[in-house]
């Protein structure tokens, strides 16, 4: 195991750290060519940091050519030998590898001597990388927040790399096409948010109408239906207004697991539940690792802050990576910032207490 220490209160940012330390020791020699590195998960439990943190590092350490990744067998340090006996340790913190030194066109300044010289010498690509850097560690800041205030206000346990940050709703629609495939059948509820239907649809997607009952959607008519993915709002459901019951909700959970299938669980308005204890998620009751589960900021703060979330299913983080993971974010990362200082100030609960008793005093002077 590498005996690193970080120290939590350093401003350093911990992926970089670890990138360093790393690094450093390739080419010192006390991590030899063909050695092995932990495995994400081991180095992240051992230093008290997030996956994604060291997912970060190793990403960086492998764009730069100092470790390798071999299928089904982890991370491998390479041979370098251009850079073994090095001294300058500046030369070598600005170094990039071969592929990146090519120029781009698309990036260069307009023509000119001076220009021209500046254009040679600007690294571009290591300044896009570093863009890319500190989006992923400020959403990592963001998801934190998100799985603290799950836990303590829903009771909803989540690791932070499994949430993920989109602009909205919709946004977190098409994501889910990306991840499960367009080629699937989508069960909707009958009615439903309009949207819902034209973001799958717009995907190539088909979707299965399946009627509202009182108390969701209809129980014969989820076991006919041949959707693969079920979508459904099982608080407050719009335009209805149905709210399932509990025993739809396991009955939702039964044909997910049967049929080995998925459920989107769109929970848009559950925070203003009124009153006493907020109705139990899919996504809690969930034992089988079926159920996407889907909110957003849109609704509970304002329409112009186009940002919301999800929570994949462990066993659906692999298949994000591999076909939705070199997406960018769609949030700005001073929103992200903003936000998870909002939600980690406790002003985010408050907001919500605030317009709970509001509707509350509404609802009495009826």
């Amino acid at each position: 195991m590498l005996t690193y220490h970080i120290d939590h209160r350093d401003s350093e940012p911990k992926y970089y750290y670890i990138y360093k330390k790393i690094k450093k020791d390739i080419l010192s020699g006390n991590l030899k060519e063909g050695e092995k590195l932990p495995s994400k998960r081991s180095l992240a439990e051992h230093l008290g940091v997030s996956l994604i943190t060291v997912e970060n590092a190793y990403q960086l350490l492998k764009e730069e050519g100092y470790i390798e990744a071999r299928e089904r067998s982890g991370y491998f340090i390479c041979r370098i030998e251009a850079l073994a006996g090095a001294e300058n340790e500046e030369r070598q913190l600005h170094m990039l590898p071969m592929d990146w030194e090519k120029k781009d066109e698309r990036w260069q300044p307009g023509a000119g001597a001076i220009q021209d010289f500046e254009a040679e010498h600007f690294q571009y690509s290591l300044y896009f990388k570093t863009i890319r850097s500190v989006i992923s560690e400020y959403g990592e800041e963001l998801r934190n927040s998100i799985a603290r205030y799950l836990l303590r206000y829903r009771g909803v346990f989540a690791q932070p790399e499994q949430i993920i940050i989109g602009s909205g709703a919709e946004h977190l629609y098409g994501t889910i096409v990306r991840i499960l495939g367009h080629d699937k059948i989508y069960g909707i509820e009958d009615p439903s948010y309009p949207q819902i239907r034209k973001v799958y649809e717009g995907t190539g997607a088909v979707c299965e109408k399946l009627k509202m009952g009182p108390d969701g959607i209809e129980s014969g008519l989820l076991q006919e239906t041949k959707a693969d993915i079920l979508h459904v709002t099982p608080f407050h459901s719009y335009p209805s207004g149905v709210t399932a019951t509990i025993g739809k909700r396991y009955e939702y959970l039964k044909w997910a697991e049967a049929e080995e299938k998925y459920i989107v669980e769109d929970d848009f308005d559950s925070e203003f539940f009124m009153p006493g204890k907020p109705v139990e998620t899919l996504f809690m009751l969930d034992r089988s690792q079926s159920v996407i589960y889907i909110n957003t900021f849109s609704k509970s703060l304002s329409p112009s802050i186009r940002m919301g979330y999800m929570i994949l299913p462990e066993r659906l983080l692999g298949r994000y990576r591999e076909r939705s993971g070199g997406f960018s974010c769609s949030v700005p990362v001073l929103e992200q910032y903003a936000l998870a200082e909002f939600i980690d100030r406790g002003y985010f609960e408050q907001h919500l207490n605030r317009v709970r008793r509001k509707r509350s005093r509404m609802a009495a002077d009826r």
